[in-house]
């Protein structure tokens, strides 16, 4: 707790001098471009592998980076899309999985979570990708792992359309999905291609990420 404290102070005392002119800016209004959708994992930081400022991400984290298909019960991740896209108009939501996530190692290795009710019950919204995943032949454990994470980054986008909001958006051409996994040990990212329904290199191939989700089905 102590090293948190002490990095408050330095936040303090160095970077907050030199961003004044922008939290005075922020402190009445928030206009961010992108909604963000990752993982709980404490090695991924959005706003760190993207070098974004204050205010320009709306970021949502849970574990396994889920986004539940619209329905009768809303919770805070429906209602945080919602505001997002209806009220703030973000202009992109990127769905963001990462190397060696535990949520989808559990998933892909039909892991024992007996112990663990509430995590089980949730990584149920990733069934769609499990399933597609196991009919996938996978040369290893980590090749399967893999191929859930990413198979699930394609699932949840396809979640996303159920939301009334982002429908909408989708239908009047206001906002972009895209799907992304970054890779820990590489400091990475992978694009979902929707043309050739592929990951790439975001760096070597911007365009995949340009084009988006937006028109897959």
């Amino acid at each position: 707790m102590q090293r948190i404290i002490e990095g408050f102070k330095k936040f303090r005392e160095d970077e907050y001098p030199e961003r004044i002119p922008l939290f005075h800016e922020l402190a009445t209004k928030q206009e961010p471009g992108t909604l963000f959708v990752t993982c709980s994992d404490s090695r991924v930081v959005p706003e760190f592998i993207t070098q974004s400022e204050p205010g320009d991400m709306f970021v949502i984290r849970n574990a396994g980076n889920i986004i539940p298909s619209f329905g009768p019960h809303h919770g805070g991740v429906s209602a945080t899309v919602e505001y997002a896209v209806a009220v703030l108009g973000v202009a992109d939501i990127v769905v963001c999985g990462h190397s060696d996530c535990g949520a989808m190692t559990a998933i892909a290795n039909d892991a024992d979570l007996s112990t663990l009710p509430a995590v089980s019950s949730w990584l149920h919204h990733a069934d769609a990708a499990k399933a597609i995943n196991d009919a996938h032949s996978h040369s290893c454990k980590s090749g399967k792992v893999a191929g859930m994470v990413r198979e699930n980054v394609i699932a949840q986008i396809a979640n996303l359309r159920t939301h009334p909001s982002v429908a909408l958006a989708l239908s009047e051409g206001r906002v972009r999905l895209h799907g992304w996994v970054y890779d820990i040990g590489e400091g990475s990212i992978e694009a979902y291609d929707a043309s050739t329904g592929r990951f790439v290199d975001l760096v070597e191939y911007p365009e995949a990420n340009a084009t988006s989700v937006a028109t897959a089905a």
